[in-house]
């Protein structure tokens, strides 16, 4: 990262809080109001950062609630380091957390459950941080998700292959069944 704190700023954007979508037509409204958000697998991370959090020594109870959504590597408290780089705004008598989980899936599942949620009277706000990750961990990132992809496509070429099969079977049925009214109203 370079030193400069207005390229800081604008390379962590994604930090940012965005505020909840109200204009939605009533057919696209969730029960939940949310932020409009579209992250690629290059965006999602194992590494999370957690804002929001009371200046009141909550380290063990914040890995608490986040082990129960799987197994954490590590929590750290990196108010300071944020503070001193001045690449983000943190809130009065908060502190910013980062937690690296064994697994992405499991950081998706807390980040969604634990996200704009209330921690002891401070509104959590949860972003990916993939600045955070190596490069082994990006190119095991990338390799997951094509292996995920490539299942996903053999699932669906074999459900193809069923379907057609089935409906292959239902037409051949259903002529049986034409001819065999024919037969009988020809015996009439």
């Amino acid at each position: 990262m370079t030193s400069d704190p207005e390229s800081n700023t604008t390379e962590l954007s994604h930090h940012i809080r965005y505020q909840y979508c109200h204009n939605r037509p009533p057919y696209r409204k969730s029960k939940k109001p949310t932020a409009v958000k579209v992250y690629s697998v290059a965006n999602e991370s194992r590494h999370l950062l957690v804002f929001g959090v009371p200046q009141i020594n909550l380290l063990r109870e914040l890995k608490a609630e986040f082990r129960r959504h799987g197994t954490v590597q590590c929590v750290i408290n990196i108010t300071d380091s944020i503070k001193a780089s001045g690449s983000l705004q943190v809130e009065a008598f908060t502190d910013v957390f980062h937690v690296k989980f064994e697994k992405l899936e499991k950081a998706r599942q807390a980040k969604k459950a634990l996200d704009a949620r209330n921690f002891y009277g401070g509104i959590l706000h949860i972003s990916y941080a993939p600045e955070k990750e190596s490069l082994q961990e990006l190119q095991e990132k990338l390799s997951q998700r094509r292996k995920e992809v490539n299942f996903r496509i053999q699932k669906n070429r074999l459900s193809e292959q069923k379907n057609s099969e089935s409906d292959r079977v239902r037409k051949l049925e259903e002529e049986d069944l034409i001819e065999t009214t024919t037969k009988k109203r020809m015996k009439l």
